[in-house]
């Protein structure tokens, strides 16, 4: 790995995280992190996910030892989400939830709606929740169940 990206902290560095942790991808992304995942990338070969850490500036996470060791990444052993998210809390990785920021589909930064716009019959009316519109996949995000159960998640750690 580059240098500069040996000095970042866990705070400020945009990840890749391998093809074991897509549930972490969408937790990490939902406490605004830029979190790439491999398989969204269609990149499993150990190799092909190194040099992108590299060419991107990302932090590899990986459950693989020697992957990890190689490439300048952050090991993670655990299986279990709850775990994982514990080691990273571990490493420095602050795990709170604020205004969604990354789809947590594809990881592009999202957009407010604004108040009064139509959204899909999935989502809720803008004028009674806030809601967020991912530009590159068209998913619509606001803070419902599944965000207060994350949220409960991240407040155990």
């Amino acid at each position: 790995m580059a240098d500069d990206q040996s000095r970042r902290t866990p705070a400020d560095a945009p990840l890749l995280l391998d093809v074991m942790l897509g549930k972490l991808a969408t937790y990490l992304r939902m406490c605004g992190y830029d979190a790439a995942y491999a398989l969204d990338r269609g990149i499993e070969a150990d190799d092909a996910l190194a040099d992108l850490a590299d060419s991107e500036g990302r932090l590899l996470v990986t459950r693989d030892s020697e992957l990890a060791s190689r490439a300048g990444g952050l090991l993670i052993k655990s299986l279990d989400v709850t775990d994982q998210l514990h080691e990273l809390a571990n490493a420095g990785f602050a795990l709170e939830l604020s205004d969604p920021a990354r789809c947590a589909e594809c990881n592009a930064a999202l957009v407010a709606v604004a108040a009064g716009a139509e959204t899909p019959e999935y989502a809720p009316d803008t004028d009674e929740f806030r809601v967020w519109r991912c530009p590159d996949c068209g998913q619509h995000f606001w803070k419902g169940s599944h965000w207060e159960s994350v949220e409960e998640t991240l407040s155990e750690l």
